[in-house]
């Protein structure tokens, strides 16, 4: 797989709470962490929980210290939703109606160029493109082995007609990202530096590049736990994050609002929504509605507004399938643990 090429920042005031007196922190959460001290797996690394943007437990693993930053995976495909937001806020991007060649001209006459933003951020692109799948024409293997990944997307066929069926890919996921540093005339990095990362107090992160200089919009950013969270906290939010505005609330509302139904593929998730996913978990034999980001090996950002709480998990689980389960089993922990 092509080395990665990076676009990052000094480090700066790191933590979600750095300036904030010390957190009460929860007893019977902290307790439930500490019962994955000895899981039989060595790759958790660190988990927060936020209540009303306030930690309240927070622990770590295998070595993994606050400082570190960790490479989230596929999580970072809703970090570049939300930066579809932002430019769609700023009116750089006038509409998820718009076809990606609106922005990318190159592309029209490509099965990527008709496609409509609405149907790249739910993953019905209709591209020949399925990453479970290594025969697939845009896979995500071939996609980083491309010399030229733009040229690459562009000759990936049409294996549907866009907006009918959904098929979990990075490549669509990377059309997301090329248009958000089409639409803005910077990358995408540079994009989220000024328009979400700094606003939110992150200044210590990095974000792999392609071989053409894109932004992967697929993935590849890494964070701290806790800048980690915050995310998850301004989303929360619906947008505003310590008093500060920084995605509309429609915007955020708009994201997380499930637009497709895959519990019938994915046993983690009931909907999907624009690269955010859904589900209600059943605690104590009651509802508890949950919206998330999800990486490959169990990395999440868990947003629960009933409980005002955020759940932040890294994990090295990557490639293996219990990465999901235990994160899906430290959220029902919390939430259990929990007493609102």
């Amino acid at each position: 797989m092509r080395p990665f090429k990076f676009a990052s920042l000094a480090i700066g005031a790191i933590g979600l709470c750095a300036a904030a007196p010390v957190p009460q922190l929860d007893h019977a959460i902290t307790q439930a962490l500490a019962a994955f001290d000895h899981d039989e797996h060595p790759d958790l690394r660190g988990v927060v929980v936020l209540c009303h943007g306030r930690v309240i437990a927070e622990r770590y693993y295998n070595g993994e210290t606050a400082t570190d930053i960790h490479d989230i995976r596929s999580a970072g495909k809703s970090v570049t939703s939300l930066l579809v937001g932002i430019a769609i806020d700023r009116g750089k991007i006038r509409s998820v109606d718009d076809t990606v060649a609106t922005y990318w001209p190159e592309a029209e006459g490509s099965a990527i160029g008709d496609v409509a933003l609405r149907d790249v951020l739910t993953m019905r692109s209709g591209l020949a493109a399925f990453d479970a799948d290594p025969t697939s024409p845009g896979n995500e293997d071939k996609l980083d082995a491309a010399s030229d990944p733009l040229l690459f997307l562009r000759s990936v066929p049409r294996a549907e007609p866009p907006g009918t069926q959904y098929s979990y890919n990075s490549l669509t996921a990377y059309t997301a990202g090329v248009i958000v540093a089409k639409a803005t005339g910077r990358s995408m990095a540079e994009f989220a530096r000024t328009s979400l990362f700094d606003p939110l107090g992150i200044h210590r992160w990095q974000w792999a590049s392609d071989a053409a200089g894109y932004t992967k919009g697929q993935g590849n950013l890494s964070l701290t736990l806790r800048d980690f969270a915050a995310i998850g906290e301004m989303v929360r939010g619906e947008g505003r994050y310590r008093g500060h505005r920084i995605i509309s609330a429609g915007r955020i509302r708009d994201a997380l609002a499930p637009k497709i139904a895959i519990f019938a593929s994915d046993p983690y998730a009931d909907g999907y929504g624009y690269f955010w996913y859904s589900k209600v978990q059943q605690i104590d034999g009651k509802p508890v509605a949950v919206s998330f980001a999800s990486g490959n090996g169990g990395n999440k950002i868990y947003v629960v507004p009933s409980r005002n709480m955020v759940v932040a998990i890294t994990s090295s689980a990557y490639g293996h399938a219990y990465g999901q389960r235990r994160s899906e089993s430290i959220l029902r922990a919390v939430l259990s643990a929990d007493r609102p």
